[in-house]
């Protein structure tokens, strides 16, 4: 993992550092990101736009009284009233708080963090017990603002606070906290390091290594009395098979994971009846068994673990949803084209609350990882909705997956891979009671309606239950336990992820169109974002063939392998 900038736990070696890099933020949101992508102001403009301070009007202190008057007779949100007026005020609000924390002047409040609880509290030495001190304050500023805490937002909150600490203050904005529909939690948990694009490998590969690690890693301090994080990792690899039409790929992709450090193996239809008597090999040419690193886990450990850990360093989540984002043109930041157009950069972010209150959250950067609603975030700032770079839309769209779990006691035992049939059927073991879930991508013709999640099974009945029982004989004696069905966040560009900020908005990453894989690379993406903001580049994985750009140039990178 990577190390903390500082990891000082006293609050008055911390100021330095913490209020240098919010200025560090700032400037990089108005005049920086990507090498090769980089929309550059001056200095002045940044710190201007970052740091006024401008006395309220007499219109604004009677809007302010009004404003505080029509709060009174609202339903309680939880928060109290934020006093700070801008970043800067707040961030030494912060650190006052801190040091009289310290000091052992401060008084116990709650606090609203979204902190996932057994119902224990840290120690008071832990950085969430010294935040649950603070007067519970509504966020009206942050640095970094996260639209979307599923397992996307969730990694990257957790990743920007793991490496800044209390230098940084992270929001993330859930519509659902119970996780009811997100797709996280609906899906099948698999990861897996057999994609045809180099970026895909490794930001699996990180994967692999942060759930083995998890346990450590995602350990919060001042729990040591509690049991580890356990994601229930399974290592039990996948087994993609190819018919004649296939091979080809498939015999590409292999040469691709081997070189690029994959434990895999490459067996031909009779090597693989003998490693797995079980299977049918009718019309499979070969296959590919990854042996390290493959397999499934648990989505819902995995994400209230992350939460949890991203919660104890300071990230604050708020139950609500994004009903605007605004901003400004910057007059000096003009992107020529067939027409000339000004850079956008968002300055705040209006927030339903489920009590029907709307709040205002000021932000430096903004994080859309909203899934397969990303493209209507988009629209809300005008992308898909204006001219010439403007008018190309987010090409991110939900579409409906079923996922059922079967019983057949005579199945294969515990050596099934998580086995992809040459048409795109998929089955694995789900524990040891001979329940397995199985599920297919229907045509393109046949795509499900995705106003519900309602399941179809007379799809399973008809499509996919004649072809796993075709490759797996004992699932001919098989009964359908349940069913449930989730959204894909589906790139229809070219089924990869989208990744960067936006070329026309300064200060808009756009982190979606994972297309069904997101859950296996949630991590590293988280990673990548989290080098974007504090660095201003990749430094381990460069996503930089992810951006927008190539949607705006028409350059699709296809993955090959998607299921």
């Amino acid at each position: 993992m990577p190390s903390a900038l500082y990891n000082s736990m006293n609050p008055l070696c911390n100021t330095r550092h913490s209020v240098l890099t919010k200025l560090n933020v700032a400037y990089r949101c108005i005049g920086g990101g990507l090498k090769g992508q980089q929309q550059r102001c001056n200095l002045t403009l940044s710190l201007r736009t970052y740091c006024q301070h401008k006395p309220p009007t007499p219109h604004q202190q009677t809007k302010d009284q009004v404003d505080r008057n029509d709060q009174e007779k609202r339903p309680s949100s939880g928060y109290a009233k934020q006093d700070y007026g801008n970043p800067i005020s707040r961030t030494f609000g912060i650190i006052s708080s801190d040091v009289r924390n310290f000091l052992g002047l401060a008084t116990d409040a709650p606090v609203n963090t979204g902190q996932v609880s057994d119902g224990n509290d840290a120690s008071s030495g832990s950085s969430l017990a010294r935040h649950n001190k603070r007067e519970n304050i509504w966020p009206a500023h942050c640095d970094v603002l996260i639209v979307g805490g599923g397992i996307i937002g969730t990694s990257i909150a957790y990743h920007l606070k793991e490496k800044a600490l209390d230098g940084l203050n992270v929001v993330v904005v859930e519509q659902d906290n119970t996780y009811k529909q997100a797709s996280t939690v609906l899906s099948v948990g698999g990861i897996r390091q057999q994609f045809s694009i180099p970026e895909n490998i490794l930001l699996s590969q990180y994967g692999a290594e942060f759930l083995r690690h998890a346990h450590q890693w995602l350990a919060v301090e001042g729990q040591q009395h509690q049991p580890p994080p356990d994601v229930q990792f399974k290592p039990h690899g996948y087994l993609t098979l190819a018919s004649h039409n296939g091979l080809q790929q498939l015999q590409q992709n292999y040469q691709l994971q081997r070189e690029m450090g994959c434990h895999m193996e490459l067996l031909s239809g009779h090597h693989l009846k003998d490693r797995f008597p079980w299977l049918n090999t009718d019309g499979v040419e070969a296959g590919v068994l990854g042996l390290q690193d493959e397999g499934w886990f648990d989505p819902w450990a995995l994400l209230m673990s992350l939460k949890q850990k991203a919660v104890s360093l300071g990230v604050e989540y708020v139950e609500g949803k994004v009903t605007a984002m605004e901003g400004e043109s910057l007059d000096d930041m003009v992107v020529e084209g067939k027409a000339r157009a000004n850079i956008k950069n968002l300055r705040h972010a209006k927030v339903q609350l489920s009590n029907g209150e709307t709040r205002d959250i000021k932000f430096a950067i903004v994080v859309v990882a909203a899934g397969a609603w990303t493209g209507q975030m988009a629209r809300m700032v005008g992308i898909g909705e204006g001219t010439d770079i403007m008018s190309v839309p987010v090409p991110v769209e939900p579409r409906k997956r079923y996922v059922y779990c079967f019983h057949a006691p005579e199945g294969p035992g515990l050596d099934a891979p998580l086995t992809i049939d040459p048409n795109g059927t998929y089955f694995r073991r789900e524990g040891l009671r001979g329940l397995y879930l199985c599920g297919q991508s229907p045509p393109p013709d046949q795509e499900p309606d995705t106003q519900d999640l309602q399941v179809d099974e007379d799809f399973f009945y008809n499509v996919v239950w004649p072809s796993i029982a075709n490759r797996v004989p004992s699932f001919n004696e098989l009964k359908l336990h349940s069913s449930w069905a989730g959204y894909y966040d589906y790139n229809t560009f070219d089924q990869n992820a989208i990744v960067g900020l936006h070329p026309m908005v300064s200060n808009m990453y756009l982190v979606t169109g994972f297309s069904g894989h997101g859950i296996q690379q949630a991590l590293g993406v988280g990673r990548a974002i989290m080098e974007a903001v504090l660095e201003g580049e990749y430094k381990t994985i460069n996503l930089e063939r992810f951006a927008f750009e190539r949607v705006l140039i028409d350059d699709p990178l296809y993955e090959e392998n998607i299921i």
